[in-house]
């Protein structure tokens, strides 16, 4: 969905030329599937990093254009609302010294930004959800100009035909409505992604299914929404509210919803892209004028622009990504279920966690999915995001244990043996992972800081707003969330 779309209204003769291109898309990559026409050399790792923007006093700041002009970095754009702006960082490899090399990329690149934004009154914060956060911050009024996020929101309020209903049950209780999707805004993520085989690609998604619980208990940053207490990482359920097309009629009925856990293991990548055709109506049925087979047909790389773009809207918690480098078509694992921050350091070491799992869990001669029911992976997601690592996740031939006892005794052992597996340098290794250990020996996330801090300010907004501050303060520090005071 980073592609830019005109503001346009769709015909019904819109819609049925965009269904038979999906259509015919996807039946030229089953055929690109079949005859192995992927490029894949050695894996490489990619960053997205969404981020809020906030005044002196850690208040939103409705600034992004003015601060992306004041950037002027083309790795650097929009995102949904006038508060974020969302950075990219070019892929790399993980062997060697490729995992320290991207933490100082992702710094000096964060640095850089951030004097320039300081020059219009903005301020970068990696954080899943802004503390400071207002229900009047997230109107249409507040969405950012790029047409395509207009368009994305009268498409989604043209499917659901009401207001969007945010409810959350967490320490607090959250019973709200909203006009428009800017509360979708509110969730800043990373976003982990991993090159993979075509072969190798359904193995990949499954493990990636699997640790997405353990990977949000330990990474919970998203304590707070409009003033309130709810989940440790409340990103998972309003993303799911936000971008919700279907009004209670069509939710009985047991419609698919557009941010999609899924619900069942794959045997290939096309099961994915073939249930988003077969499930979910074009949000934006914008047609391009490739032909995809004649392309195909003639010894060309399609870019099935109609597919790619329908994959976008689908917003699974593991996305697959079908791309086009240098005129060579690769697969891509898009990870989707980590929040921002709350520093870089963090979020290195939880790519470190990521990635060395991945390494180990798609290549066991008994796959752990093969053992464990799809429902239990969804469960450990939502345990993960309620309660942090104080959730109680299943693990084959363990039950159900606390979050930290299962990472500690099965899930990190498996991550170093990964990133040696990867020739990641040892000491960058054990740095990284070591960050992933204190956490789980302190039951210190980014979560549980801003909770502990926002109660000792006295929990209401001006308690939010010093804790904001506080944070920014540590997050400049680089010094790793479980070793932050007060």
């Amino acid at each position: 969905m980073g592609r830019d779309v005109p503001s346009v209204s769709f015909s019904r003769e819109d819609r049925r030329r965009y269904r038979d291109k999906v259509k015919l898309s996807l039946d030229v990559l089953a055929e690109m599937l079949r005859e192995s026409r992927f490029g894949f050399d050695r894996p490489q790792m990619g960053l997205e990093i969404e981020l809020n923007l906030v005044d002196s006093r850690g208040e939103p700041a409705m600034k992004n254009a003015e601060v992306l002009a004041a950037i002027a970095e083309p790795d650097w754009a929009t995102e949904l609302g006038q508060f974020n702006v969302e950075i990219n960082i070019p892929p790399q490899v993980l062997s060697g010294e490729g995992s320290r090399l991207l933490e100082e990329s992702v710094r000096l690149r964060l640095n850089r930004a951030q004097e320039r934004a300081a020059r219009v009154g903005g301020q970068l914060m990696l954080v899943g959800i802004l503390p400071t956060l207002r229900e009047s911050d997230v109107s249409e009024g507040t969405l950012s100009a790029n047409p395509r996020y207009k368009l994305l929101n009268e498409q989604i309020f043209a499917a659901r035909g009401e207001d969007l209903h945010l409810m959350i049950e967490g320490v607090e209780r959250l019973d709200t409505y909203a006009d428009s999707i800017t509360p979708e805004a509110a969730c800043t993520s990373v976003q982990l992604h991993l090159q993979v085989s075509p072969e190798t690609f359904a193995d990949h998604w499954n493990a990636a299914q699997v640790i997405a619980g353990p990977q949000v208990a330990v990474a919970a940053n998203s304590p707070f929404l409009f003033g309130k207490e709810l989940w440790r990482e409340t990103r998972i359920s309003l993303f799911e509210q936000a971008t919700d097309t279907r009004p209670e009629e069509l939710k009985a009925q047991g419609v698919r919803p557009r941010v999609w856990f899924g619900e069942r293991w794959i045997t290939s990548v096309f099961d994915l892209f073939e249930e988003n055709v077969r499930y979910f109506p074009a949000l934006l049925p914008l047609c391009d004028e490739e032909d995809p087979r004649r392309v195909l047909d003639e010894g060309g790389v399609p870019e099935l622009h109609e597919l790619r773009l329908h994959n976008g809207t689908v917003y699974r918690w593991n996305r697959p990504v079908y791309d086009v480098s240098d005129g060579v078509p690769h697969l891509r694992v898009e990870n989707r279920v980590l929040p921002a921050g709350p520093t870089v350091a963090d979020i290195a070491a939880n790519a470190a966690f990521y990635y060395g799992l991945m390494r180990v869990l798609p290549a066991a001669e008994r796959p752990v999915w093969t053992h464990m029911s799809f429902a239990a992976a969804e469960d450990n997601l939502r345990n993960a995001a309620r309660h942090g690592l104080d959730a109680r996740l299943y693990w084959p031939g363990l039950g159900e244990v606390p979050a930290a006892e299962l990472i500690l005794r099965r899930l990190l052992p498996m991550a170093y043996h990964g990133l040696d597996l990867w020739e990641v340098d040892p000491v960058q290794r054990d740095r990284l992972l070591g960050i992933i250990e204190r956490r789980c020996v302190t039951g210190r996330t980014g979560a549980d800081w801003q909770v502990r801090t926002a109660r000792a300010f006295g929990g209401d907004h001006e308690a939010l707003r010093r804790m904001t501050l506080r944070y920014l303060q540590h997050m400049h520090t680089n010094e790793p969330v479980h070793t932050w005071g007060m």
